[in-house]
């Protein structure tokens, strides 16, 4: 097996080709309309969509995946997936997160040996489960030998830093303003990852309703360099 710390950084490198970087989670619509303007309105973004969404749905979902994987429970990862998926109202997101689930998963097979790997490509092909990013990542995690909490933080870092190159590529955000966010963030990161330890999968819950919006008109704009 490869070396866990090895693996944590391949995973959480935004270098690793999961489709994440196509995505902006409504940045991009939000840059154009001048709403976010600036390293402060970038920074606050990104942390009202750890504390809103990703920590208390999308991570939630990850943790209870990562745990039934542990235990080989392919019925309850496919049980997280359902929820996640119920759970994510945006048509434009759950899309995104079934194709960066599948790009992720197929980098996955190709790179590890793993029969739930496998497993899971064939439920998602004969429509048995979704296949959402999240869920993905949590089985990826546990196939290269990650523990909880190091697969919760590998995910955590690489959507920050995601959203981060996509602030870069925008224009709203400059590289060493970008080192200095991503630092600071490290705290928040670590508190996320505890409170989502804690939240059962049935009381997931997300609110970002300026952030939807700005989701839903993405398809509106005369010039998109990224799919949401």
């Amino acid at each position: 097996m490869l070396d866990r710390r090895l693996a944590l950084m391949q995973l959480s490198d935004s270098f690793f080709p999961s489709g994440s970087f196509t995505l902006s989670h409504g940045l991009e619509a939000l840059v154009q309309t001048r709403q976010v303007a600036s390293a402060q309105d970038v920074e606050d973004f990104i942390h009202l969509l750890l504390h809103n969404k990703v920590g208390c749905s999308d991570l939630v979902a990850l943790i209870h995946a990562y745990r039934a994987s542990s235990v080989n429970s392919l019925p309850e990862i496919y049980r997280a997936d359902k929820r996640l998926f119920a759970q994510t109202l945006l048509q434009e997101t759950r899309e995104a997160q079934c194709k960066t689930g599948q790009a992720l998963l197929m980098v996955a097979r190709s790179t590890w040996a793993d029969p739930q790997l496998d497993a899971l490509q064939d439920a998602i092909e004969t429509n048995q489960t979704p296949g959402l990013h999240p869920i993905v990542f949590a089985v990826v995690g546990r196939t290269v030998g990650l523990s909880e909490s190091d697969t919760v933080l590998a995910f955590l870092h690489n959507f920050i830093t995601s959203l981060v190159g996509a602030a870069i590529r925008l224009g709203v955000l400059g590289h060493l303003k970008a080192q200095q966010m991503i630092s600071r963030m490290a705290s928040t990161i670590i508190t996320i990852a505890d409170q989502a330890q804690l939240v059962a999968l049935d009381a997931m819950w997300s609110c970002t309703p300026a952030i939807d919006l700005a989701q839903m008109s993405h398809k509106q704009l005369a010039y998109k360099q990224f799919v949401n």
